[in-house]
């Protein structure tokens, strides 16, 4: 009785299998998995052809062109994130002209080192003595056409070699004798003595205040007299005596200069000491 069990549910089986065979259908062909970039494309080929022939021939030939097109598209990637946004406009390298320019302004400035000055010294002060004049108008003339090349200059009259001339201080003639008495009273009250009445000749009633040998003395007596209100003249007796005209010379002049622009007939090489 199982036994007859057995065959029958086993019967029953085999009809269930085969009628599934038959009314089945194809199974979709499963999608191979991606290769990884870089490994070859394994592919089922029909007819029975060795796999690991297949395989050995697709290790040793070229990446089909789909595979080259998806190795492509990954190195474009990594190109494109690699890249800059952006890329800055390349700076204009700089034209011959601006180039000592720039070159002058990255080299670093050098110190100026000021050579000190040297000055030269000032060349001594010359003095001249030019004459001579014959009378001290004449030297007075020189003096105003020499102008600026004597600075300082004075005048000196030289005596006559006899050593005779005289200069003498006289106030002015008075009308009468009594006049002449009565200015003297005013030179006493005044302070001033060594004085006397010219009686006779061309100065006569002419009062004298002092004779001298040389015209500084005379010309001293001359300031004091003055200063107490009179006004006396200066008169020289004897032999005539010269006069020069003694200066430093400006700068840049020479004494010949000196001498033609005076008018001097001779000129003479003087100590400025003298003149101080």
């Amino acid at each position: 009785m199982l036994t007859r069990a057995l065959i029958v549910v086993l019967a029953i089986l085999n009809v269930g299998v085969a009628s599934w065979w038959l009314l089945r259908s194809e199974p979709a062909p499963a999608t191979p998995p991606q290769p990884a970039t870089g490994v070859a494309e394994l592919r089922w080929l029909p007819g029975g052809t060795d796999a690991a022939a297949v395989a050995q021939t697709a290790a040793t030939t070229a990446p089909t062109e789909a595979l080259q097109e998806r190795e492509a598209a990954p190195s474009a990637a990594v190109a494109a994130t690699e890249a800059p946004a952006t890329t800055p406009p390349a700076e204009a390298a700089p034209s011959a002209e601006a180039a000592p320019a720039v070159a002058a302004a990255e080299k670093p400035a050098e110190p100026v080192v000021e050579k000190p000055v040297v000055e030269k010294p000032a060349a001594p002060p010359r003095c001249v003595a030019l004459g001579p004049f014959a009378d001290r108008a004449a030297a007075v003339a020189a003096q105003g056409r020499a102008g600026k090349l004597l600075a300082p200059a004075r005048l000196r009259e030289q005596p006559a070699a006899s050593g005779s001339t005289r200069y003498r201080v006289l106030l002015p003639a008075a009308a009468s004798r009594e006049d002449a008495q009565a200015m003297v009273k005013r030179i006493v009250a005044a302070g001033l003595s060594d004085y006397y009445i010219i009686s006779q000749g061309e100065e006569s009633n002419a009062i004298a205040l002092g004779q001298y040998r040389n015209r500084e003395g005379a010309e001293r007596r001359i300031a004091a007299v003055q200063a107490a209100g009179f006004q006396p003249r200066l008169v020289a007796s004897g032999d005539a005596g010269q006069w020069w005209l003694e200066g430093q010379l400006a700068a840049g002049s020479e004494p010949a200069q000196a001498q033609q622009r005076s008018g001097a007939a001779q000129q003479r090489s003087l100590e400025c000491t003298r003149l101080r």
